[in-house]
């Protein structure tokens, strides 16, 4: 296998640049190469031999987007973002400003033809997972489009079922955007199962499910608070009597296996589908773990030729779609 060169946003997220640094020190291997881009003067102490691209400018965590496209191209996000759509790296990883890296993906890598508006894909394809604030319902049909591609060629799921995150199954449930978005759905040749309610998105209510990037975000960050508080108060609660701490013991491995599926550094982020090149998004709040972990994905993805496959999928269903 070809060493993957994945760029890295090392100014990008809350706890920059040292746990970014971190993270991409744990991904180093013999297939990954992960590039920081960032201030050289900073980085060059935690590097320990990484590639370094120096980049002068930081995109702030509350930077507007606009602002950001406009003032902040020489940034190590817009750097990293640059080398894709160069094709000097295979995949970027940022854990910054999600607008601005959405606006950064679209000025230097660009989108997919056909494609409206890249979106987040998240867990059990949840998408849009924070990319779009605001979708128009025809957005919504082309997110359940590229999420049935990516569940059905890249996770390997034969005839991905779609759902409509919405506040009840009955159709004529939800706000003026799932209520128009519905039909559209049903008339599509997406093998869509109706409305799928927040409480069952855990229990894989649907293979799909589509929202727009405001109420996807809210869902994806209440499920990893609650999912948190639920172990840590679990691993409290066992510690606190002796024989909590002996039940622990005899449960432990089943619960390492619970954390490891539930936790979200166990992935670190997620796929910004719709673009020309790969670029996964990862939590503003990101440790090494979660960071070391978007970078795997990253690589794993570009050597699985993730955006290849989904272009050459999306055109057959995408490209027919109203604007």
């Amino acid at each position: 296998m070809t060493r993957i060169r994945v760029a890295v946003d090392a100014m990008g997220g809350d706890r920059a640049p040292e746990e970014i640094v971190a993270g991409a020190l744990q991904a180093a291997s013999d297939d990954v190469e992960p590039v920081l881009y960032g201030r050289g003067e900073l980085l060059e102490p935690l590097a320990q031999g990484l590639e370094i691209v120096h980049a002068e400018d930081v995109v702030a965590m509350d930077e507007k987007p606009t602002d950001a496209a406009r003032d902040k191209r020489s940034s190590s996000m817009f750097a990293a973002c640059r080398a894709v759509g160069e094709g000097t790296a295979g995949a970027v990883v940022s854990a910054g400003n999600t607008g601005a890296m959405l606006a950064a993906g679209l000025l230097e890598i660009r989108r997919l033809p056909d494609v409206h508006r890249p979106a987040i894909g998240g867990i059990s394809v949840l998408i849009d997972a924070g990319a779009n604030a605001d979708a128009r319902p025809e957005h919504l049909v082309q997110f359940g489009h590229m999420g049935a591609v990516f569940a059905q060629d890249i996770l390997g799921i034969g005839d991905p079922s779609v759902a409509l995150l919405s506040i009840g199954e009955e159709p004529d449930k939800g706000n003026r955007l799932s209520r128009e978005t519905y039909p559209l759905l049903a008339e599509s040749e997406l093998r869509f199962i109706g409305n799928l309610e927040s409480r069952d998105l855990l229990s894989h209510g649907a293979d799909v499910v589509v929202c727009d990037g405001f109420t996807g975000n809210i869902a994806l960050k209440l499920m990893e608070g609650t999912i948190k508080t639920l172990l840590d108060s679990l691993r409290a609660e066992i510690s606190s009597t002796p024989r909590g701490k002996l039940g622990g013991l005899l449960i432990r491995p089943a619960a390492r296996r619970l954390r490891h599926r539930l936790d979200p550094e166990t992935y670190g982020g997620a796929y910004l589908l719709g673009l020309r090149g790969l670029a996964v998004i990862a939590h503003g709040n990101s440790s090494r773990t979660a960071i070391a972990n978007a970078i795997r994905l990253a690589a794993r993805g570009a050597a699985g030729r993730v955006v290849e496959r989904l272009t050459e999928r999306l055109a057959e269903r995408v490209g027919a779609l109203p604007g």
